[in-house]
């Protein structure tokens, strides 16, 4: 399960009188996840993502105020539909306790380790000294790249393949939760930039990164479209994480190549195994080169390395 948006369903009980709704659309298959996961977002507060294991698909859970933006969500699930390839998914609606959902959220997420040095510590999860991994904590409830998803893992395994090279000025592009950035400063003395195209995304990285005591010196985080804001002109970037959709990264490969120092390396997922052919050929033409790749289940992880 992961988690995303920019309150918890208890919190945003306690603010608001109206009643609250959950959303749910199930038996979704991995690779329409993110679109319809998108498609949520656009109007819930909290969105939530189950696998169910035994027949590898995924149920998505989404809060919002009872009938809000009914319009905006019939066109987002349509187009989401249209992207993924499949027909409609059937959408159930139905009264929540903001309270229940919030409870079942917190059990869905265990501690979680994830390669040979990180750990994934929920706050709901006792915090004891850990020898020998990078804690790393989040809450439950604002738990938007938690570690659960398979992209996720990929980059964390590929920067622990390149942390020897010790870069120094490190982007995590499209952040979410900023749990790549957050692993980058804890291992390294480094310094990262976190950006994200959704408000609460930022909020989130930050309120992330005061959890963990990462100081705004070492790691922050803005509200970005890709690679437009000024903060970034002109600057290239040891590192680079971009955990975003196959198109996106393909869209944006010269713009990425354009801000990666000469032999920095750039963490690229967020796609399928079917879709790395296309996202590479976009970064070997702006002189990008694979260095490994990494697969967890139907998800790619592409190690690039710009040549010196």
């Amino acid at each position: 399960m992961r988690a995303s948006g920019p309150d918890t369903a208890a919190s945003l009980s306690r603010r608001r009188a109206e009643p609250l709704e959950a959303l749910v659309i199930d038996a979704l298959p991995e690779h329409a996840v993110p679109v319809f996961e998108a498609a949520l977002q656009q109007v819930c507060s909290t969105v939530a993502l189950f696998r169910d294991e035994p027949t590898d698909t995924w149920r998505i859970e989404g809060v919002r105020e009872a009938g809000a933006h009914d319009a905006e969500l019939d066109a987002a699930l349509a187009l989401a539909a249209a992207v993924a390839g499949i027909d409609p998914p059937p959408l159930l609606a139905a009264p929540v306790e903001a309270d229940g959902w919030l409870a079942r959220t917190v059990q869905a997420f265990p501690e979680m380790p994830i390669g040979r040095r990180f750990l994934i510590r929920p706050t709901h999860v006792p915090d004891p000294v850990t020898r020998g991994r990078i804690v790393l904590k989040l809450d439950a409830g604002l738990a938007f790249g938690s570690g659960e998803h398979a992209s996720t893992q990929g980059c964390l395994r590929a920067f622990e393949a390149v942390a020897h090279r010790r870069p120094r000025t490190v982007c995590d592009l499209g952040s979410g939760s900023g749990i790549l950035a957050m692993a980058a400063v804890k291992m390294l003395p480094c310094r990262a930039l976190a950006t994200d195209i959704e408000p609460w995304s930022v909020r989130v990285c930050e309120q992330n990164a005061r959890l963990n005591g990462l100081v705004p010196r070492r790691m922050r985080a803005i509200l970005a479209d890709g690679w437009k804001p000024r903060q970034m002109k002109g600057v290239r970037y040891d590192l680079i994480f971009a955990n975003i959709l196959a198109r996106p990264l393909c869209d944006m490969a010269r713009d990425l190549a354009l801000h990666l120092a000469p032999g920095g390396t750039a963490i690229l997922a967020g796609l399928l195994g079917t879709q790395a052919r296309m996202v590479l050929a976009a970064h070997r033409r702006q002189g990008v080169v694979l260095e490994r790749r990494i697969d967890v289940g139907p998800w790619t992880t592409l190690v690039l390395r710009r040549r010196g």
